[in-house]
Order: structure tokens, then C-alpha cells, then sequence
């Protein structure tokens, strides 16, 4: 009687690690690809599967997206800079039989391809356009990825520069360059600047010499603008043009005058003699004229 209780015992224990055996769960974010004396059955989908132990082997395949930095590569640009570029790649398997049968480990396969795809297209660039046009250099990477795992029923969704860095020595450089181009910016719009408020000073001072009163309400305008500072001394601005040209009439009438005191004398007529005065005389003698 002992004797076939512990059968029965060991047949119980013996069923239920069968069945544990034998039970598997798919769950809703995986994919079972089914073996039968190796030889590939197919896929499985999510859920409860029962397959035969000893005889089965059932591999799930995590069908999620994975987030797989790619570390930091050091790399010589075409323009021969070196840098360290390091970047992030996504991807997911949408093939669980391909991903399983072409190859042993595609999260490691995809990792290395994915650090020789960056030297390779980093390498490919200058610095600037390296710094720049970073969404260019990601697609690139993403296309020469997708074309590697197609095969291994994997899909690369996203690639992206995470990480750029530069010897100290180049980043002074970039810093003396962008100085140096803010200057050249500033003196082109000081020039500008200049040159616009020289044509404007150019209209106005024709507008004034057209209406001469317009200086006189600028004078009058600068006094206003005087006044709002409280200043104890208060200039006065004189009209320059007036002034200007009463001192080129004064010098016109001092140049007459000196012309007309520079003009000799005409020798003088008998009639004008004689009505003019009594002769001069030197000596009791008359001085001839």
C-alpha cells in the first residue's frame, strides 16, 4: 500500500513538471518562433501554447522598440579633425523567424554595425557640416542600417548624434572665428548705419536750404530738448547759413572798398582848374598841375 502511494506521488510530481514543461505564455509584446527536433514549425502568437517537452522548443522574440546607445567612436573628419562622436539608435524586430534563424545575436550585431556605420559617414564630412547638418548625417546612418538588417528581419526607426566633442584646441579656434565674424557683422552694419544717416543729413539739408525757416524750427527744437534736462546754461544756436552769408556780404563790400581807394586819380581839365580853386603855389611861384 505504501508502495503505490509513492507511485502515485511521483507520477503526480512527474505530470505537473509535464505540464510545466509544456505550458508556455506568449505575452502581448512578443512573438514565439516553435522548434520541432530543430526543425523550424513557425511562429506563435501572443498567448497560451502548449508544446511538447523534450521534443518542442519554443524561442520568444521581444517585438518592442529598443533604445541602443551607440558608444562614443573616435573619428578623423574629412577636413582631418579628430572628434568623438557618440549617437543613439532605435530599432524593433518585425520579423521574429528571420531574427532568430539569420542570426545568433542581432541586439550585439546591430550595435557593432551600427559603431562602424557612424566612423563611416562622420568620416565621410567636415567639421562644419559634421555640426551642422546633423539630421542629414542621421538619415544617412538610419539607411546604410536598414539595408544591413533587412535581412535579419530587424527595422532601424531612428538614429540621432547624441554626443560631439572637440580637442580644446579647435574649440578656441571656433571661438576667435565666431568673435571675428560678430566684428565683421558690426562693422558692416556700423557702415550701414552711417551711410543711411548720411543720405538722410543729405535730404534734410536741402529741404532746409529750400525752406530756410525749417533750420530755425530745428534750433528751436534742439532748445526744447535743451530744456527738459533742467541745464543752468542754455546755448543758443545761431543760423549758421544767415550767418554765413552776411560775412560774405561784409567781405564783398570791405573788397569794394579797398578797390575803390586802390583806383589813381584823372589829371584835371583847364575849365575844371580854374573852378576848382586857387592854384598851389611854392615859393611865391605857381606849381604847375
Amino acid at each position: 500500500m505504501g508502495v503505490l502511494i509513492f507511485l502515485i506521488i511521483v507520477v503526480a510530481v512527474l505530470v505537473i513538471v509535464m505540464l510545466g514543461m509544456a505550458i508556455k505564455v506568449v505575452k502581448q509584446f512578443e512573438k514565439g518562433v516553435l522548434f520541432r527536433f530543430g526543425r523550424l514549425v513557425g511562429p506563435r502568437s501572443p498567448g497560451l501554447r502548449f508544446i511538447i517537452p523534450f521534443v518542442d522548443v519554443l524561442h520568444r522574440v521581444s517585438l518592442r522598440i529598443v533604445t541602443m546607445p551607440i558608444q562614443s567612436q573616435g573619428i578623423i573628419t574629412r577636413d582631418n579633425v579628430s572628434v568623438d562622436v557618440s549617437a543613439v539608435a532605435y530599432f524593433r524586430v518585425v520579423d521574429a523567424v528571420k531574427s532568430v534563424i539569420a542570426i545568433e545575436n542581432v541586439h550585439a550585431a546591430i550595435n557593432q554595425i551600427a559603431q562602424t556605420t557612424l566612423r563611416k559617414v562622420v568620416g565621410q564630412h567636415t567639421l562644419d557640416e559634421t555640426l551642422s547638418e546633423t539630421d542629414r548625417i542621421n538619415l544617412d546612418i538610419r539607411e546604410i542600417l536598414d539595408i544591413a538588417t533587412v535581412e535579419w528581419g530587424v527595422e532601424v526607426t531612428l538614429v540621432e548624434l547624441k554626443d560631439i566633442q572637440l580637442p580644446d584646441s579647435m574649440k578656441r579656434a571656433m571661438a576667435r572665428q565666431a568673435e571675428a565674424e560678430r566684428e565683421k557683422r558690426a562693422k558692416i552694419i556700423n557702415a550701414q548705419g552711417e551711410s543711411l544717416a548720411a543720405a538722410a543729413l543729405g535730404d534734410a539739408s536741402d529741404i532746409m536750404m529750400d525752406h530756410p525757416l525749417a533750420l530755425q524750427l530745428r534750433n528751436l527744437q534742439s532748445l526744447v530738448e535743451i530744456g527738459v534736462d533742467k541745464n543752468t546754461t542754455v546755448v543758443f544756436p545761431a543760423p549758421l547759413m544767415s550767418t554765413i552769408g552776411e560775412l560774405g556780404s561784409f567781405l564783398a563790400r570791405e573788397s569794394a572798398a579797398a578797390g575803390a581807394a586802390a583806383t589813381p586819380s584823372l589829371p584835371l581839365s583847364p575849365a575844371d582848374r580854374t573852378t576848382s580853386g586857387p592854384e598851389p603855389v611854392l615859393n611865391g611861384a605857381p606849381i604847375p598841375v
